[in-house]
């Protein structure tokens, strides 16, 4: 009995050290952390609606407070199960100590209840009222565990508010992709009309680029085309880039093959400031196949509107203006007092397939050659009669020292277009 006296007395000591014995004051036999005298467990804040904020944003602050939510819970609540420990196993050693199963514990002396006081009936009242607040204090931590195990239940509210969210999300992305759907049927539309165009465009292009190549590098030499002007009209003609010189004497040569009757047109024609048939070969309707220089006219004996490969040259000089011309190699007529005395004037343009009427224009569809034409060349005097007899023949190949036909130097328009020639040979066998 003494025993427990002491033990008592001990144990209100203690108590008394610690606590003020006012009503309504905390029993602490060691700290306690500060999660556990908390009124309760502060509610998570609730995301803003109709905020500034995007859906998406929204969602991230949501989930970003769900998760700060649930972190602060369970740290409240291991604070309070640590709590409750420590309270119960205070409880239990302050209840040994009251039934004596504790005796001879305080003996030895100081521990954390404190020094004894001396009055044994203080004792036991001190100790009673200490045993009911911690049971007070006790249940009232079981209560606040258990509202914050009920509040545990809110990120439920979060749940909906996700679900929701996620589900607008979920429809505004459907009614996108709807959009861009119909967005790319509309521009598939587009595409495909625009394909085609593009495509009917670049064949044509492809086959304008295949006939110049067939037109140009499928020349064995830089001589063997021949240009062709497939239509009697004002616009398809070829041009020689050099122009002449002043000229006292010439000789003109070509091969043609005219397809046009009555007349075969104008193979060729120079023109100059000034003077618009300079040098012109006109066939006009049923009349004969003219040369005019400086726009007198001498007729000559020539027939070429068969349809075969000819070759025509013709001679002329200054000097008493006098011509000839030849066809196949040979020589069908001569004459006199074209032009005599007239130099040929220089810096012209020179035109096959087209009479000229200004310089390098003012075509007359009725006067355009329709056929093929060759080897046109130009020699500043007059040639020998064997010298054409040998180009006639294919015995000799002799570029004209002033105009040569090299490709180069001929441009074609409005649908005139070089094509390989035949070779001599095969001209020879047309005649």
């Amino acid at each position: 009995m003494l025993a427990l006296l002491a033990a008592g007395v001990a144990l209100a000591v203690a108590a008394g050290a610690q606590d003020s014995p006012a009503p309504g004051s905390h029993f602490v036999c060691t700290a306690l952390p500060p999660e556990a005298v908390r009124a309760g467990c502060p509610l998570p804040a609730m995301p803003m609606q109709g905020g500034a904020l995007s859906p998406e944003e929204e969602l991230r602050a949501a989930v970003l407070q769900l998760r700060e939510t649930v972190v602060q819970q369970k740290e409240t609540l291991g604070a309070q199960r640590e709590a409750i420990r420590e309270l119960t196993g205070k409880l239990a050693r302050c209840e040994g100590l009251a039934s004596g199963k504790a005796r001879g514990a305080g003996a030895t002396g100081k521990d954390t209840m404190g020094d004894l006081p001396r009055d044994p009936g203080h004792v036991v009242e001190q100790l009673s009222r200490s045993l009911q607040t911690l049971k007070d204090r006790l249940e009232s931590l079981e209560h606040q565990l258990r509202a914050n195990v009920s509040n545990a239940g809110l990120p439920g509210d979060f749940r909906d508010v996700l679900q929701r969210r996620l589900g607008e999300l979920e429809r505004q992305l459907l009614r996108k992709v709807a959009e861009l759907e119909d967005e790319k049927s509309l521009l598939h539309n587009e595409t495909s009309a625009h394909r085609q165009k593009t495509e009917s465009t670049l064949n044509a292009l492809l086959q304008r680029v295949t006939e110049l190549e067939r037109g140009n590098s499928a020349f064995k030499s830089p001589d063997a085309f021949k240009v062709s002007l497939p239509l009697r009209t004002n616009y398809i003609y070829g041009k020689i880039k050099k122009t002449l010189p002043e000229l006292y004497a010439f000789t003109i040569c070509l091969w043609l093959r005219s397809s046009a009757s009555p007349g075969i047109g104008t193979p060729f024609s120079y023109a100059v400031p000034g003077q618009a048939n300079e040098i012109v070969l006109i066939e006009w309707g049923n009349n004969p196949i003219e040369l005019l220089i400086n726009d007198k006219v001498a007729q000559l004996p020539l027939f070429v509107s068969d349809g075969k490969w000819h070759h025509i040259c013709v001679t002329w000089t200054t000097r008493d203006g006098m011509w000839e011309a030849f066809q196949d190699g040979e020589k069908l007529g001569t004459g006199e007092n074209l032009a005599p005395w007239h130099p040929i004037k220089p810096g012209g343009v020179l035109i096959l397939g087209q009479e000229q009427d200004t310089v390098g224009g003012r075509f007359d569809a009725t006067q355009a050659f329709v056929g093929e034409l060759s080897q046109f060349n130009i020699w500043d005097r007059v040639l020998r009669a064997q010298e054409i007899v040998n180009i006639a023949n294919c015995s000799t190949n002799m570029p004209g020292n002033i105009i040569p036909w090299v490709d180069n130097n001929v441009d074609v328009f409005g649908g005139a277009s070089k094509w390989p020639v035949e070779t001599c040979e095969e001209r020879l066998l047309d005649l």
